[in-house]
């Protein structure tokens, strides 16, 4: 997200009932931040969590909330507005305004907007994680994503997260940022999705390999890399599927998230996610795992700890990187090292037999922060020294290669 990013363009922002509500305020300012004019519905419920005034106050111009108002109506008020935008953003998208929309409703001026736009139409879900979860929404959500020859829905969110009622799990709105950079994607032209068309996999955080149902190996990785990288290259347009290990991050933005705990899981997941044209192999995967875990909790016993036999781990870079018809056009591994830093990442590269690799010193405090210093070395022999900066620029730059190679 840039100043000025959306200079001269035209949001429709439809703000639905919630708690969620208040996000909807920080929306509006970032986008008008970013040079968007935005104009506002605020259905009744939505009036419930934030005023018109407030939003007035922030977009300059009027809320509109009732579907017939004599002053808008001799020019069909209710059509102008959703001709007017260039993007139609819901947030927070109840289940009742996404029922709507779905089925062809149209009793108030938000669901005829909905139904009588001929723009983009962005979704920012919020709602109890059970309702979420209940299969007439999730039949909702897909049946407006899949309308044939329809202008199109896109879905940005859930967050998981606890929620105002206390239960845990999917249905918290995005955050405002992340609504931003979807906004950002839907209205770049051609040049601002490089990637539109291409697949990509991307594995991201650690793997836990038990030893018996209390205990694991794993690491300290938190997946903040991968994951931003996912967020980056969809950002570009590419279809991106995130397999990841077990860390507490939201998914990004237009991205396919897979859950996985252990190698060999993750192995799996990224074989049904080829072919791809790009894969990512950013994940920290456990190199051993307990050759037999133990079906109850070991328990201290005199003799002292027990011994553990550890076992290899499928290579899954290597795995990847090896020729075939699922080979990933380009395939980019990361080396973790804390010594020795050029030496092992090219000697990782030419034993995986990967395109390019990603080298990062993890000496210093880099698990867990937001901030990262990484070569990318390539197979031609060149070597890329970064500075070191945030994650996401890390990413972003990653992308911005990545889509450099294909552009070549």
């Amino acid at each position: 997200m840039t100043t000025a990013s959306l200079s001269g363009r035209k949001i429709l922002l439809i703000v639905g009932g919630g708690i969620a509500a208040y996000k909807a305020l920080e929306l509006t300012r970032l986008l008008r931040k970013a040079g968007a004019e935005v104009r506002t519905i605020l259905t009744a419920a939505g009036a419930s969590f934030v005023t018109p005034m407030s939003l007035a106050a922030l977009t300059g111009h009027p809320v509109r909330s009732e579907l017939f108002m004599p002053e808008d109506e001799t020019a069909m008020g209710h059509i102008e507005l959703s001709r007017w935008a260039d993007v139609v953003v819901v947030a927070p998208a109840t289940a009742g305004l996404i029922a709507k929309a779905a089925n062809g409703l149209a009793d108030d001026l938000a669901s005829t907007t909905l139904l009588a736009t001929d723009k983009r139409v962005l979704l920012a879900p919020a709602m109890n994680v059970r309702m979420w979860l209940h299969p007439a929404v999730q039949a909702n959500v897909e049946r407006l994503k899949g309308f044939e020859g329809f202008h199109g829905v896109a879905v940005v969110g859930p967050d998981e997260g606890e929620m105002a009622c206390g239960e845990f799990g999917p249905g918290r709105m995005a955050e405002p940022a992340a609504i931003m950079d979807a906004v950002e994607g839907l209205l770049a032209g051609p040049d601002g999705r490089p990637l539109a068309g291409r697949k990509a996999v991307v594995t991201a955080g650690p793997t836990f390999e038990p030893i018996d149902p209390v205990r694991g190996l794993t690491n300290r990785s938190s997946g903040k890399q991968g994951y931003a990288i996912a967020e980056a290259l969809a950002r570009l347009g590419a279809e991106v599927t995130l397999v990841s290990g077990p860390v507490s991050l939201a998914a990004p933005a237009g991205v396919d998230r897979v859950w996985v705990e252990t190698a060999r899981e993750m192995q799996a997941a990224v074989a049904t996610a080829l072919p791809a044209d790009i894969a990512v192999m950013s994940a920290a995967v456990a190199d051993w795992r307990v050759d037999g875990v133990a079906s109850g909790k070991i328990k201290k016993a005199p003799g002292g700890p027990p011994s553990l036999s550890l076992i290899e781990n499928p290579d899954i870079l290597a795995g990847v990187s090896a020729p075939g018809k699922k080979r990933p056009k380009l395939v980019v591994g990361f080396a973790a090292e804390t010594a020795d830093l050029e030496a092992n990442a090219r000697s990782k590269l030419s034993r995986k037999g990967c395109d390019w690799i990603v080298g990062n010193d993890v000496s210093d405090d880099v698990f867990g922060a937001d901030g990262n210093t990484v070569t990318l070395f390539t197979k031609g022999g060149s070597a890329e020294a970064w500075p070191r900066q945030s994650k996401a620029e890390v990413a972003r730059k990653l992308a911005a290669r990545i889509a450099d190679h294909f552009k070549a």
